[in-house]
């Protein structure tokens, strides 16, 4: 590790062409303004677009900048978690490349970790340029992990935060896969605390995080922070076994009262229907906590890198590119 570095910036980038030079000139100014040294380390998340050439470009003017190429598209917390692993600063600071969290709170992070805080995260006092499907699912979703968790994982947080360096090495000691950063954050202890922030819309581009990808994002904080949902799928083989019961009964007393047949195919299908419809929920949630059983099995690597640029390469002179 580099004594010398005080922050390292780590930038997880998939398909950034549109918001990565601004979002490098936005986080020099920042980072100059401290006086102190710091890194910039991109992670190219196996880009189709121009992002690796704007960034080595980048690197190529720059030495304070460093560039990960991963052989793939691995996830944005597989970036994040690489970052953490190259990063030489004895602080890391985690920020996306959208500018949706505005670097200038960078310097607020810093002034709570030399107060002495460990990790200081962004928390989010509001939500610009956002639909309200995904601000309502975004809020229920932190609030459910919340209330399910036995670890105090803070609400309308993102990946936006500052980690001391040995919060880094922790992190970087855990070996599971599937990797929900911000969980793990709060999971590790140390002494935390929050800045707001409002969250503008997004500079240029698209966002990373479609349905599916948030919706993986959600499995991945529940299942691995809480036993819940398996409990959950007893709860459901219980009220599904005492609504058959009082069915059978119902049946029973209904055919006694009125001496007819009552059972027809259309009660039949919509019981088999429902108990069909719980056993496979039941299924689906089990297979979930398998499902990481057999990833943490398989051993493999989070991610592959393909290259580095400035691997060791720090400058004293901040350089710029026009």
């Amino acid at each position: 590790m580099k004594q010398d570095i005080i922050y390292s910036v780590v930038v997880p980038l998939y398909n950034e062409e549109l918001v990565i030079d601004h979002s490098y000139f936005r986080l020099k100014e920042i980072m100059d303004s401290t006086c102190e040294s710091y890194e910039i380390i991109f992670i190219n998340d196996g880009s189709s677009d121009k992002t690796r050439e704007k960034s080595e470009y980048i690197c190529s003017k720059d030495k304070n900048v460093k560039l990960i190429n991963f052989s793939r598209n691995f996830g944005h917390q597989c970036a994040i978690t690489a970052g953490m692993e190259y990063a030489s600063g004895k602080a890391v600071v985690v920020i996306d490349a959208d500018l949706q969290d505005p670097p200038e709170v960078i310097l607020d992070m810093i002034k709570k970790w030399k107060e002495g805080y460990d990790v200081v995260y962004g928390k989010r006092a509001k939500r610009e340029g956002e639909s309200f499907f995904k601000k309502f699912t975004a809020q229920t979703f932190y609030r459910l992990l919340d209330s399910i968790t036995s670890i105090n994982i803070p609400v309308d947080t993102g990946d936006f935060r500052l980690i001391d360096r040995k919060v880094c090495d922790t992190l970087n000691s855990l070996p599971e896969k599937n990797r929900y950063v911000r969980g793990l954050v709060s999971w590790v202890g140390y002494k935390q605390t929050s800045v707001e922030f409002v969250r503008h819309e997004r500079f240029a581009g698209e966002s990373k995080y479609p349905l599916k990808k948030m919706i993986k994002l959600a499995l991945d904080g529940i299942t691995s922070f809480s036993f819940k949902p398996l409990f959950i799928s007893g709860y459901l083989g219980c009220i599904s076994l005492f609504i058959g019961l009082i069915s059978l009964i119902w049946i029973f007393i209904k055919h006694i009262i009125s001496n007819s047949a009552i059972i027809n195919f259309g009660f039949l299908l919509s019981i088999n229907l429902m108990m069909f419809g719980i056993v496979l929920i039941c299924m689906g949630i089990i297979g979930q906590y398998i499902g990481r059983i057999f990833d943490e099995s398989k051993n493999r690597p989070n991610y592959i890198i393909e290259s580095i640029i400035n691997k060791d390469k720090v400058s004293d002179e901040h350089e710029s590119f026009n």
